[in-house]
């Protein structure tokens, strides 16, 4: 089977303010905005310049769902948790996305993966995301 991850759909109360958000801190772009009048979604696709994507949704009315403040929290509790992005360089994109506003959940430091380094963060409502560094071995 080819498969590839095609995006990742985070539900959020302020669409318009986690958009700006999400372009400033990660450099995304539009690629394109919908509303669905049944039952009332709103949404906009959002591509990062390597390719990958996130899709925000938002719908009058909803009601918060797992905020975790951290992974291991997340981790207490079945579904969805948390999405994660690469870097060949985590402290300075961990320091770049607390100075565009996101929380700090856990700090750079290494990975249980060997080789690997990681830090944790939160965007403005509260949605946790993974920073990996992965470092070559050769």
């Amino acid at each position: 089977m080819d498969l590839r991850l095609d995006h990742v759909g985070v539900n959020v109360r302020d669409l318009d303010a986690q958009t700006t958000w999400y372009r400033a801190a990660f450099g995304l772009r539009t690629v394109f905005e919908f509303h669905l009048e049944e039952p009332g979604l709103r949404g906009v696709v959002l591509e990062h310049p390597h390719g990958w994507r996130l899709e925000l949704l938002a719908r009058p009315g909803s009601t918060p769902g797992l905020k975790a403040p951290d992974p291991i929290t997340a981790a207490r509790t079945e579904g969805y948790g948390h999405f994660a992005v690469t870097t060949p360089e985590l402290d300075p994109v961990h320091a770049a996305l607390v100075a565009h506003g996101a929380g700090e959940a856990v700090a750079p430091g290494p990975s249980p993966e060997p080789g690997v380094r990681m830090a944790w963060v939160t965007d403005p409502e509260g949605n946790l995301i993974e920073l990996i560094e992965r470092r070559s071995t050769e």
